[in-house]
């Protein structure tokens, strides 16, 4: 178990949290939540001992292990792939190398023998003569070929990192298990191996991440970091985010009787506890969504953007048709080739690669940004669109205000109180729109990008990656503006569920041909014909 007694932390005179008592028990998995700035990685921070509060403490039982993921990515550039995952386990790791150097004496004592000998029991009690094959089974369960498990990390892509940091946090059965993110930069496959590792794991697990279908897959409680308060809930992500928003509604309708809200709020915790049967930690999330009392259920204040998608125009029949296009790398390699599609009106197609810069590129030739190597596309003379680019940085250059920024995309309407609606409906309010927009952070770049989105009044949007920098409320807010807008949608997405929730068609390209599927994208994964498919297409 680890606890926190009144733990309290500021900077200057902001107050992140005051006076937290909260308790993690085996067993059980948390989410962390909370919005941008929440202060939900420093809260890991002080769990793992890198920060320390200003007031209180935090306790961890006698004997228990910790592991953390650490973010830094070059602290082990000189030390091998294999080693790296070992060094997770600092104990084991300190016994291997006592014991390598004792061996290595030239005079080689009798003292030397006997603390040898204690260091080989020791060893050999941690399970440390199958340290280097464990090590190596979750490198390759992570993706990471056998064939770097001996390099430098140095010499290690950016996302192979990321999985060879992630293998030394869990390697040798930690007890407290704390995780920052862990999914960022993993692909399907990993990520579902992560899924079922962090749902076989017996022991406590901490973790802070934006995507839905991961919190919702592995967590049994969420712990919720808002207004200097972090409070624990019962239920993964979905649970909290519809119980907290039901517990909304009924606290507007003052007129409806307490009896009613009972009702209502024992019959949504009878509903998902129906629901989670379904599910992978069927027994244990089922039992815990029994015993939630009805006044656990407490409404949010999360503040959510108004993200709505309006058509200024309707789209007619014809939307766009995309007939031979080919597309290379700067480097000359294929990105896809031969690629023939008729987007059909309201079709919401995810496209989906294993090189995220083919969909990038695809996304950019629709949008005037890059040239075709061949091939052509043609929108219909209904059609007007609007792109929110993965990378945005281009549109961020000037020392313009936000009002100002945004009043340049307005072709109509021009008028102050107009451009701060759209600011407004994604949380820019007062004096913030007098901000520089060449100083804000990713998460705010991606907000305005979505304001002027929808001052375009577009009727095809063509959406690379836009959940990025955005945190669970506007991912939230998004998913939902997507789901009810009438027009057509061109996108990717490393979201599970956003991707799962809007997508009525798959498109997935590749250097060597193209799969197009009218299918969900949960029935896209699993279906058999498709994998079979893909093996020809990858060979």
């Amino acid at each position: 178990m680890i606890a926190t007694s009144n733990l309290t932390l500021q900077f200057g005179k902001r107050v992140l949290f005051d006076q937290v008592n909260i308790k993690f028990v085996g067993g059980n998995c948390y989410g962390v939540i909370g919005a941008n700035g929440a202060g939900k990685s420093t809260f890991l921070k002080i769990l793992a001992g890198d920060i320390d509060p200003n007031a209180g403490h935090v306790s961890i039982d006698p004997g228990k292990r910790m592991a953390v993921l650490r973010q830094n990515h070059f602290e082990f550039d000189e030390v091998p792939v294999l080693d790296t995952v070992i060094m997770g386990h600092t104990k084991l790791w300190s016994i291997m190398k006592e014991k390598d150097a004792i061996y290595e004496k030239p005079d080689f004592s009798e003292a030397d023998g006997v603390r040898a000998s204690e260091l080989e029991a020791e060893f050999a009690e941690m399970d440390g003569w199958n340290a280097q094959s464990d090590a190596a089974a979750l490198l390759s369960g992570l993706g990471i070929d056998e064939s770097v498990h001996f390099n430098l990390m140095k010499d290690l892509s950016g996302n192979q990192k990321v999985r060879v940091l992630l293998a030394q946090a869990i390697f040798g059965n930690p007890d407290i298990l704390i995780l920052d993110e862990p999914t960022n930069d993993l692909d399907i496959h990993t990520i579902s191996w992560l899924e079922d590792f962090l749902l076989e794991f017996k022991n406590t697990v901490i973790v802070v991440s934006h995507d839905r279908h991961f919190l919702d897959t592995v967590c049994t409680h969420i712990v919720d970091i808002d207004f200097k308060a972090i409070k624990l809930y019962t239920g993964n992500y979905s649970f909290w985010y519809e119980s907290s928003q039901l517990a909304l509604t009924q606290r507007a309708s003052s007129n409806k009787k307490a009896e009613e809200k009972k009702k209502e709020l024992q019959e949504f915790i009878a509903r998902f506890s129906a629901n989670a049967s379904k599910s992978r930690q069927a027994t244990s999330r089922r039992k815990l969504l029994e015993k939630i009392s009805i006044d656990d259920i407490q409404p949010s204040n999360r503040r959510y953007p108004a993200i709505i998608f309006q058509q200024k125009r309707t789209a007619g029949d014809q939307i766009l048709h995309i007939e031979g296009l080919t597309a290379q790398a700067e480097d000359g390699r294929t990105l896809f080739k031969n690629l023939d599609l008729y987007v059909n009106k309201g079709d919401k197609i995810a496209f989906l690669s294993k090189d995220s810069l083919a969909i990038t590129t695809l996304f950019r030739i629709l949008a005037g940004e890059a040239q075709a190597q061949s091939g052509s596309y043609k929108f219909g003379q209904t059609i007007t669109s609007a792109y929110l680019p993965n990378d945005n940085e281009k549109y961020f250059q000037s020392d313009d205000n936000l009002i100002d920024w945004l009043r340049q995309y307005s072709e109509e309407d021009k008028d102050e109180v107009y451009i701060r609606g759209f600011l407004g409906k994604m949380l820019f309010s007062g004096e913030e729109v007098f901000k520089k927009c060449n100083v804000l952070s990713g998460g705010e770049k991606v907000r305005c990008m979505v304001s002027r989105v929808m001052l375009q009044g577009a009727n095809l949007l063509i959406l690379d990656e836009p959940t990025n920098h955005l945190d669970l409320e506007s991912i939230q807010a998004f998913n939902n503006a997507l789901q009810d807008f009438p027009g057509t949608v061109l996108f990717t997405s490393h979201d599970h569920t956003f991707t799962q929730t809007i997508a009525t068609r798959i498109v997935e390209l590749t250097p060597n041909g193209n799969i197009d599927k009218l299918m969900t994208y949960d029935e896209y994964i699993s279906s058999d014909k498709v994998a079979e498919q893909k093996v020809v297409l990858y060979a």
